[in-house]
């Protein structure tokens, strides 16, 4: 389901935590690797024209970082929100009351930048599973094995 993210709204509400010192920069990578883990992807808005030195928010993997320039960053939002061409499969991300209407007017999921915020860390803090080592690559391979890969390549 992707994701479009009122990005300043939702800096704001997890710096007021323990994230106090947390950068725009530094919380697009954590909502990449989110996204990542989720085989998903997302939209995040910030209002104004961002740093002059934008070099940190490329190739930022899954997320697409965007500015709102001249305008507000809810109202490019909204329009995320009506351009959309699957709404119900759309989650919106901000705790702004405009912007939380937007989304429900369209069937759009909307979810409090707070309440995100918790899934995020909570899926990020759980460990992969890994998959089990098959048993060569420890023990290594058996004496006929061995023997029949010689004889494959003619070095017997």
């Amino acid at each position: 389901m992707p994701l479009l993210i009122d990005g300043y709204n939702l800096l704001r509400t997890i710096q007021r935590d323990a994230f106090a010192a947390l950068e725009d920069a530094q919380m697009c990578q954590l909502i990449s690797d989110y996204l990542y883990r989720k085989r998903d992807t997302g939209k995040i808005v910030f209002d104004g024209i961002g740093p002059p030195d934008k070099s940190s928010l490329r190739n930022i993997k899954s997320l697409e970082v965007l500015f709102s320039g001249q305008h507000e960053a809810d109202e490019i939002i909204e329009d995320l929100i009506l351009d959309n061409t699957a709404p119900k499969k759309l989650t919106v991300v901000s705790s702004d009351r405009r912007v939380k209407a937007a989304a429900k007017k369209r069937k759009a999921t909307a979810i409090k930048s707070e309440d995100f915020w918790l899934q995020l860390i909570k899926l990020l803090e759980k460990k992969r599973p890994m998959s089990p080592e098959p048993p060569g690559k420890r023990q290594g391979i058996g004496e006929n094995e061995t023997d029949s890969w010689l004889k494959e390549f003619g070095l017997d």
